[in-house]
């Protein structure tokens, strides 16, 4: 039997599923007021970075679950994004909440792959690059290949690869053994937070001032290809219906 948890990054109080492996955390609870605080484990608890959750996004449920639990494997999802192994959705919430990936099936698709990654998403007109400048300001993204050419030299083939490649593993979603998540958390954050200092958050406006979750996405296949990870792709399904067309 393997020791699973996979953390629910939330900011408010949602349907979680019940299988054991699932653990919801209160994402910027040292930023709420007591009356705001959810039945749920905070970020803010033992080292964590609770408090710069609003440029870090997911990350701090991330960085207070590599700080602070000791299981086997660690994985990330969202109140409203789960794996699942299910190919048909139904239409109600509770619904495709039981259909996410249950403890038998995480355990099953671990004998065979360290982690387990969402299913790429593609971007048929753009790169990753181009797609990033179009939605969000570019400079911190080139200033992460600076800090990357002096700390990391061996990643910048990889980081290059943003030019070019149309799909990439986002959303900061996976599952992955504990000692795999000691070396990507060290050095994740060690990057992140040379970025923050170089380019303090405070300068852009609440939505741009998410730089460091943003970016953090396209780093993860960065580390996964640099380090020939062996992976296993599992699709991610959203417990609300998309409107795909006001997205697009």
């Amino acid at each position: 039997m393997k020791n699973i948890k996979i953390i629910v990054a939330t900011h408010k109080k949602y349907i979680i599923p019940k299988d054991e492996i699932y653990l919801p955390v209160q994402v910027g609870k040292s930023l709420r007021k007591p009356e705001e605080y959810l039945e749920y484990q905070g970020d803010n608890d033992g080292e964590n970075l609770s408090s710069k959750n609003l440029y870090y996004c997911e990350l701090t449920a991330l960085y207070w679950a590599w700080k602070n639990l000791n299981s086997d494997y660690i994985g990330l999802s969202h109140y409203r994004r789960h794996f699942s192994n299910t190919k048909k959705l139904p239409k109600n919430i509770q619904g495709r909440v039981d259909l996410v990936l249950s403890k038998e099936e995480t355990e099953k698709i671990l004998e065979c792959t360290d982690v387990i990654l969402p299913k790429k998403r593609k971007y048929y007109i753009e790169n990753l690059y181009s797609h990033y400048k179009n939605t969000m300001y570019v400079e911190p993204l080139d200033e992460t290949k600076k800090i990357i050419e002096e700390k990391y030299p061996e990643y910048v083939k990889e980081f290059n690869m943003l030019h070019k490649r149309t799909s990439a593993h986002m959303f900061n979603m996976f599952i992955m053994k504990k000692n795999l998540l000691d070396q990507y958390c060290t050095w994740l954050f060690d990057i992140l937070f040379e970025l923050e200092k170089r380019i303090p958050p405070e300068k852009y406006g609440k939505f741009h001032a998410r730089y460091l979750g943003r970016v953090s996405e396209l780093l993860l296949d960065v580390w996964i290809n640099t380090n020939n990870i062996k992976y296993k792709e599992v699709r991610v399904i959203d417990i609300e219906k998309v409107n795909w067309k006001k997205k697009m």
